[in-house]
């Protein structure tokens, strides 16, 4: 099923997101695994961002962290001190799916994997056998569906359970900064799942 656009932005434009914050794993519900420290020292930053379309919100303009050594995995969204969610550093759209445990076969609707993607399944409890925020490899993918592995290339992952209903899979992208730099936040900044 298909959620209607109108609803998805209704849905993307009643959070407040007013800053952002960059982290190596997985935060959460609360935050957690937000980078510390650097010279300069990283800092979250106040965002801006437009009105929903397509059931995804963007930034008005891009934003700059300095970001010490490290690998960002994950972007935070705050409304002033409050954690509100995360989204996978550049992956783009969440997607829905159905994992069916009997072959392993994750099912999403023009999911855009390729074989060996980094995705991520977070937002509530993944299937069973996975673990919410963890980055797996797509394998065996086709127009609809894919498997998963623990690494590029690697045996499909047993599948042995469901998915919670509001659990997403989405692609990430590992930015590593292997000395102090710059990281720049652009463009989606979240959407709703398709």
């Amino acid at each position: 099923m298909t959620i209607p656009t109108a609803t998805k932005n209704g849905a993307a434009d009643a959070a407040t997101f007013t800053h952002a914050s960059l982290h190596t794993d997985y935060p959460g519900t609360t935050g957690t695994n937000e980078l510390a420290g650097g010279v300069p020292a990283y800092a979250r930053k106040a965002i801006t961002m437009n009105a929903s379309s397509g059931g995804v919100r963007n930034l008005a303009s891009s934003v700059v962290f300095d970001v010490l050594a490290s690998t960002i995995r994950w972007i935070g969204y705050w409304n002033g001190g409050t954690f509100v969610i995360c989204a996978p550093n550049g992956g783009g759209t969440p997607r829905n799916f159905m994992a069916i445990p009997s072959t392993d076969v994750v099912y999403s609707t023009a999911h855009g994997f390729s074989d060996t993607n980094k995705i991520v399944f977070y937002n509530g409890t993944p299937p069973t056998g996975l673990t919410e925020g963890t980055v797996y490899f797509a394998r065996d993918c086709t127009t609809d569906s894919f498997k998963v592995a623990a690494t590029a290339g690697g045996a499909a992952i047993d599948i042995t359970g469901a998915s919670g209903y509001q659990c997403a899979v989405c692609g990430i992208t590992e930015d590593v900064y292997a000395v102090q730099g710059t990281h720049t936040l652009t463009a989606t900044v979240w959407g709703v799942p398709d």
